[in-house]
């Protein structure tokens, strides 16, 4: 089974938004839907905390202290289709170019497609 590290929006997990926790993504990968093409284990669930300027720190240190490496990272739903945008980055996918290049992991944009 694969390992998987999700990372969400910090600013939309917190406020509700209707997803307290991301049990959406939770949800999903562990049925195999939406962006995900089978199940995973979720080894690590993340929120990238406005102006976000930890989330790869972070990420490092979930692999590091769980001695579990992920084989792919996913940007929730929240994350990869904010509205408004995020402020701080240009786009999900500037964050996930940021993640591929710091640690070599394929970075998938989303997770869900529940409403």
């Amino acid at each position: 089974m694969k390992k998987a590290i999700v990372v969400g929006c910090g600013a939309y997990m917190d406020s509700g938004y209707g997803c307290p926790g991301e049990w959406r993504c939770l949800k999903a990968a562990s049925l195999g839907e939406g962006n995900f093409d089978e199940p995973v284990k979720v080894t690590a669930l993340l929120k990238c905390h406005c102006p976000g300027r930890n989330t790869i720190s972070n990420l490092g240190m979930a692999m590091k202290l769980s001695e579990i490496r992920p084989d792919v990272v996913f940007l929730s739903t929240c994350l990869a289709n904010a509205k408004p945008d995020c402020p701080y980055y240009d786009g999900a996918t500037q964050l996930a170019d940021m993640i591929q290049a710091k640690f070599d992991l394929p970075v998938v944009l989303g997770t869900h497609d529940y409403h």
